[in-house]
């Protein structure tokens, strides 16, 4: 057991220097992908002293490194969104105690179903068009956002280096290199906008980075403090969790990685149960692995755990070395540039649902003579279907899709979308129920005569 895990580590981490090999700036590009769903949430929990911003940078530079040695995919370590969402607003108590409680409330929770199996039998459960439908949802969300909180804001020409027109141009150069697969366009448009956060903070009264070795320090959770206010972040995080930053995230690696082995549901909710039950007693930010990243890091570039390895390393000697001390930095970091690549990514992460009808993991039977599927070896077959089937599992997808968006929740949007699928099996077995009775009826008054 412990040989042929060690064997798969070997193969997993010589695919990733392989990769890097054959195209280093891709997923220098790509590792920096991720970057418009890690800034804003990390920078604005870290200015309100919700987390501690050198324990986040230390420690979830580890948890890259260590996922993408793991893995060999670009897996991303993210925020918790709704944890970060309800501290920012203000919708429960802010401080670091509370939010760190919040992320391990959440890690228990998962690792429990992770260890018990429940995850993996949710796999089973949750029909493909409603996991196509939170990844679809999930990537109109990010798009959604970024136009709302981060581009609609700007002004188009002040202040001079973050504005409308520098948006275009980061856009009309995204879309200019959609097809030049190695153009680090994250990697240039992140030294760019250093460059004018950096500007702006010496033309401001605000300190610059400096030397600040990192120095951990013990943080007490409050998990039930302040009307149990991290256990009601944790359940409104937790089927963001389960939905998106797991089984969301498998199938999305399955998809755009086909031939890298897929992460397994239970592995990666073990991995988001012990990442949050370290991290947060040092005032780490509640992490997750979330669909909407590794479709970033992808769309950039990253195409093996090299990327995040590279991510990973950058944030520890960031976290090491100048730790608090960066939040003003970071506060300048222009939304013109950092708004368009959370809209790439989102557009990443739409893009799935297009292979629903073809392509889908459920749509291949094993089947002698026909097409190897080159992960596995195995003899596979697409299953054709029929122009109801087509249509059934577009509206799944799509109530989905809309029940999330319409009340930005992950678990209205799941729900929706088993009711949607529920209902069409239900009509099939009242149908099958009639034609049953129907033909019983006719044989009946064929022997009656």
């Amino acid at each position: 057991m412990a040989h042929s895990w060690i064997e798969l580590l070997r193969r997993r981490n010589r695919y990733n220097i392989d990769t890097f090999r054959a195209q280093p700036w891709a997923e220098v590009s790509g590792s920096l992908g991720d970057l418009g769903t890690l800034l804003p949430l990390m920078i604005a929990l870290a200015a309100q002293g919700s987390i501690d911003l050198g324990s986040t940078l230390v420690f979830s530079g580890i948890f890259n490194i260590l996922t993408g040695m793991v893995y060999g995919v670009p897996l991303p370590v993210q925020p918790m969104k709704a944890i970060a969402a309800a501290s920012i607003s203000e919708r429960g108590d802010s401080s670091m105690g509370v939010v760190t409680a919040a992320g391990q409330w959440v890690g228990a929770a998962v690792l429990l179903m992770s260890v018990t199996g429940i995850l993996r039998a949710a796999v089973s459960f949750v029909p493909v068009p409603v996991v196509r439908g939170i990844q679809v949802g999930a990537g109109l969300s990010l798009i959604i956002g970024a136009g709302s909180s981060m581009l609609k804001p700007l002004h188009w020409i002040h202040p001079a280096l973050d504005n409308r027109i520098w948006a275009l141009v980061a856009f009309l150069v995204l879309i200019g290199t959609q097809k030049l697969q190695r153009f680090p366009y994250a990697l240039l448009f992140f030294i760019l906008a250093l460059v004018f956060a950096f500007i702006e903070l010496v033309a401001s009264d605000h300190s610059l980075p400096w030397f600040h070795v990192w120095r951990p320090h013990f943080v007490l959770p409050r998990w039930f403090a302040h009307n149990l206010s991290a256990l009601w972040m944790a359940i409104g995080q937790l089927p963001l969790t389960t939905l998106n930053s797991i089984i969301a995230v498998c199938a999305l690696s399955q998809d755009l990685l086909p031939n890298v082995p897929t992460p397994s549901v239970s592995s990666v909710g073990i991995s988001v149960g012990l990442m949050n039950l370290t991290a947060t007693w040092f005032g780490g930010m509640p992490v997750c692995h979330g669909a909407g990243g590794l479709a970033a890091q992808y769309r950039f570039g990253a195409r093996s755990g090299a990327s995040i390895i590279i991510l990973g390393v950058f944030k520890l000697v960031l976290g090491l070395i100048f730790g608090e001390t960066l939040v003003d930095l970071l506060k300048h970091y222009p939304k013109s540039i950092l708004g368009i690549m959370v809209l790439a990514a989102g557009l990443e992460l739409a893009k799935v649902g297009q292979s629903l009808n073809q392509g889908a993991p459920d749509l291949w039977l094993t089947a002698v003579g026909q097409d190897v599927d080159p992960a596995s070896g195995i003899l596979r077959r697409h299953r054709d279907l029929s122009d109801n089937e087509r249509m059934e599992r577009w509206t799944v997808m799509m109530t989905t899709t809309a029940g999330l968006l319409a009340f930005r929740n992950d678990a209205v949007g799941f729900l929706a979308g088993m009711l949607c699928f529920w209902a069409y099996r239900l009509a099939d077995r009242v149908e099958a129920w009639k034609s049953r009775r129907h033909r019983f009826s006719t044989e009946r008054d064929s022997l009656l005569r």
